[in-house]
């Protein structure tokens, strides 16, 4: 799971953030960088392709088993769009951002193909171990798909650092190639229609079975809000911002994307004992409410710029408050996952979590061009007022739906 995390975590930063200091290098106008460094939106889509990870195998990859045989498949499509990117540039930057796009696609694959194969390889009561290793393993990913490519963006041309991000994927793919495939026994269906039903609608459909059209609802609009203010500050505008606040890329990788890293795996052992603790609720609560405040903390930022201490304290602060955010988060999406799904719920539910932020930022650039930094930031940070007002509203009624749900149980 260590090594299927930062299989996950590599190719996200490389389509996203720093993605983007290659773009405004190149000089790309800002605009254009937030939308092409959007590509990393295609995560929020994965549950469109999700139900094929579980009722379809891959041509030249059956033997591999359906977990693994898809894993790999993602895997080998990742370095394939590295190495394009590497060989186009943005000097060709239509193809360039279709190579994107197809980093992107696969890595987005791969997650579900991950997040598949961790539910089914193991029990539920070590679900919450596995999940902190793939943490790990994801935040080390990042660390080299951020700190360390932008480090060596200062000494070798942009090209060989993809080129070298292509070639570390070859420790993940060992470890597909070495992985067992989880004993699970499917049945698939004799019929085309059967399979679109069982594959298609059930997943969907049972949400709503389970928790009524009111509460499926008030949730679903909680889902998508609730992350706004983390999302929206992932993407392509904090590398322009950074570089327009007069930072140099080692400074921003040495402080953002290592140190910042770190301080994030701290947070999520700060929110993986809370939830041990209190359940997923409160540490959701209080951990959505410090997102929104800590992007507030930009703004120090934009007041004292080239700083590099006002930029560690920042970063502190916000990579603690996203590393305790996590746990409650995926504690909260798999509470609500009927296991005859899993797959593909928590695909659905966890790309609808990040859908709305990256849309945001997605026009982020074009919000900054037409205001500032500044009103950006508070902007991502208003938008928790909405999500904190439905958690209110949810929290009594999901607390009476276990407690009614305990006492059924205790009665059989």
């Amino acid at each position: 799971m260590f090594l299927f995390g930062f299989s996950s975590g590599l190719p996200f930063l490389l389509v996203a953030g720093t993605l983007a200091y290659w773009l405004k290098e190149k000089g790309i106008v800002l605009k254009d960088i937030t939308m092409i460094a959007s590509a990393g939106m295609t995560y929020a889509f994965k549950f469109l392709w999700a139900p094929l990870l579980d009722h379809w195998r891959i041509p030249g990859f059956v033997r591999f088993g359906q977990r693994r045989g898809w894993l790999l498949f993602a895997q080998i499509g990742v370095v394939v769009g590295l190495l394009a990117m590497a060989a186009l540039t943005p000097a060709q930057l239509t193809p360039f951002v279709v190579a994107t796009l197809i980093v992107a696609f696969f890595g987005a694959t791969q997650d579900i193909a991950v997040d598949a194969y961790r539910i089914e390889i193991a029990p539920v009561e070590v679900q919450g171990a596995l999940v902190a290793t793939y943490s790990l393993g994801y935040r080390i990913g990042l660390i080299m798909a951020g700190a360390l490519a932008l480090i060596l963006a200062d000494h070798i041309a942009w090209s060989w650092v993809y080129v070298l991000m292509a070639i570390l994927m070859g420790l993940p793919i060992a470890a597909t190639l070495m992985a067992r495939e989880p004993e699970v026994r499917r049945v698939l269906p004799d019929r085309w229609r059967d399979a679109m039903r069982e594959g298609v609608i059930d997943p969907f459909a049972d949400f709503f079975r389970r928790y009524g059209w009111h509460l499926a609802g008030v949730t679903l609009l909680f889902i998508l809000l609730f992350k706004i203010p983390e999302q929206a500050t992932i993407g392509g505008i904090m590398s322009p911002f950074y570089r327009d606040m007069g930072f140099e890329k080692t400074q921003i990788g040495a402080i953002t994307k290592i140190y910042g890293v770190w301080i994030g795996i701290v947070g999520v052992f700060i929110g993986g004992a809370a939830v041990a603790r209190w359940g997923a609720w409160r540490p959701l609560c209080a951990s959505i409410v410090l997102c929104g405040c800590t992007n507030l903390l930009y703004l120090f930022v934009a007041a004292h710029p080239g700083n590099l201490v006002v930029l560690t304290l920042v970063i502190s602060g916000e990579n603690l408050t996203l590393g305790i955010l996590g746990p409650p988060t995926v504690a909260f999406l798999s509470s609500l996952v009927n296991r005859q799904h899993t797959a593909t719920q928590y695909a659905l539910l966890s790309s609808l979590v990040n859908l709305p932020g990256k849309v945001l930022g997605f026009f982020a650039g074009g919000i900054v061009a037409a205001t500032t930094y500044s009103t950006y930031f508070v902007i991502t940070a208003l938008a928790v007022l909405p999500a904190a007002a439905l958690f209110l509203y949810l929290w009594p009624r999901f607390r009476e739906a276990e407690r009614l749900r305990a006492a059924g149980h205790d009665e059989g």
